[in-house]
């Protein structure tokens, strides 16, 4: 086993372990671990990405369960436009993309470059998200109608399909303005949501792509060992101090990807 693969199962067991104390951010570290240290293409990261954070995410449901923190019931009825539209972005958008997306005299941007560039910049959405000090929202009595939610969910599941991400920072607060459930309960709900989008975004990339079963398996295998490292952690340490810091650590590695692809 090569050094790199030896720091790339090593960033598996880091990928779990932040899962399981801050409850996201997954997919943040998986994609662009894949993409710098691994090499693998940006469209195999981002697939690859939806399985990891998909299987891990099952692990952290059942966890979050047996607390009762978890609405079934909402996840599920919430996740069928999402990952529709994950499946379908994955299946048919992300493959559809030109090669090349713009082109002059010295400046090419690739499928390739566009997405990472796109995924910085949902990163920086979702360190802002992390930063900013967490308040109870005023919950109404009246949740929208269900279209518009529907809407907001296609809206959310194409972002989180084109980008390989689990989206966990776009559907908390979802579920707490659309759904009416206290942000504890949001957290762990949203885990299902992500659960189902993950991988069934990644059975359109599994039709396109040809995976690496033995790789993607052993990485994910490590992920859950870190899932459970960090969630036992968790008991421990303060999830409030290490997602803000966490959030300052992502803006860091957003700038990074962008300047890395355009510079």
């Amino acid at each position: 086993m090569s050094t790199t693969e030896t720091l790339g199962y090593v960033g598996a067991l880091v990928v779990g372990l932040v899962l399981g104390l801050i409850g996201g951010g997954g997919s943040i570290l998986t994609v662009p671990l894949l993409v710098y240290l691994l090499g693998y293409n940006p469209i195999v990261a981002t697939a690859y990405s939806l399985f990891v954070v998909g299987i891990t995410s099952m692990v952290g449901t059942y966890q979050k369960y047996k607390k009762g923190l978890v609405d079934i019931k909402t996840g599920v009825a919430f996740s069928f436009p999402s990952f529709v539209a994950v499946y379908l972005s994955r299946r048919f958008l992300v493959p559809g993309i030109p090669e090349i997306l713009f082109s002059s005299d010295n400046f090419q941007l690739s499928k390739g470059m566009g997405i990472m560039i796109f995924f910085a910049f949902i990163m920086l959405l979702a360190s802002f998200s992390m930063i900013k000090k967490g308040k109870e929202k005023i919950i109404s009595l009246h949740p929208q109608p269900y279209y518009k939610t529907f809407i907001q969910a296609i809206i959310i599941g194409t972002i989180t399909g084109v980008v390989g991400a689990g989206g966990g920072f776009l559907y908390v607060p979802a579920l707490v303005i659309w759904a009416n459930i206290p942000m504890k309960k949001a957290v762990g709900t949203s885990l299902i949501i992500i659960t189902i989008n993950s991988l069934i975004g990644f059975t359109g990339d599994v039709q396109t792509l040809d995976i690496e079963w033995v790789f993607l398996l052993t990485f994910t295998i490590i992920s859950i060992i870190g899932i459970l490292i960090g969630i036992f952690l968790s008991k421990f340490i303060s999830g409030k101090k290490l997602k803000k810091s966490f959030g300052f650590f992502v803006i860091i590695m957003a700038v990074y990807i962008i300047f890395k692809e355009l510079i």
